[in-house]
């Protein structure tokens, strides 16, 4: 059995690949803004929540790239769209809690974020498991949950 497929067929298929490969390189003209500030400075949750060096660290590794003014991109958030999807997550994780910014927070405020992040981090919401996919040293040991559920509640 032979079926016969117009070569009209495959004249609008390679338009179309066509078509959607210029609209691809076109999306990568567009790109996000950046998240490239100091992740700590003069207004970061060390100079008004008392932090040992073992949570800073946690912090550090699981919380800052989404949640202060510094993010390390990985490589492939240059491509479009994944770069708008990432940075996406990371202005709204900046907008809910920024580490970098937190002592400029009225002081309930910073109250209410220090049970916001024992509560997270005890009920594994934190940090996102699509994140930890990306970046397993961000996975938190049940040591480094208590550790950070009870530096949190002691705030």
């Amino acid at each position: 059995m032979c079926i016969f497929v117009p070569a009209k067929f495959f004249i609008m298929i390679k338009k179309i690949l066509l078509g959607l490969l210029v609209v691809f390189v076109l999306m990568q003209l567009y790109r996000p803004f950046n998240n490239n500030g100091e992740a700590r400075g003069p207004k970061d949750i060390t100079t008004v929540v008392p932090t040992s060096p073992e949570v800073l660290h946690i912090l550090e590794v699981a919380c800052y790239d989404c949640h202060s003014d510094h993010t390390n991109y990985p490589w492939y958030t240059n491509i479009q769209p994944i770069g708008w999807w990432i940075q996406h997550h990371v202005d709204e994780g900046v907008e809910e809690l920024n580490f970098t910014q937190f002592a400029t927070y009225p002081e309930k405020r910073q109250k209410h974020l220090l049970h916001e992040i024992e509560e997270v981090v005890e009920e594994g919401e934190m940090p996102l498991e699509s994140y930890i996919g990306q970046h397993p040293e961000a996975k938190l040991s049940e040591e480094q949950k208590h550790l950070l559920e009870e530096w949190a509640k002691q705030h």
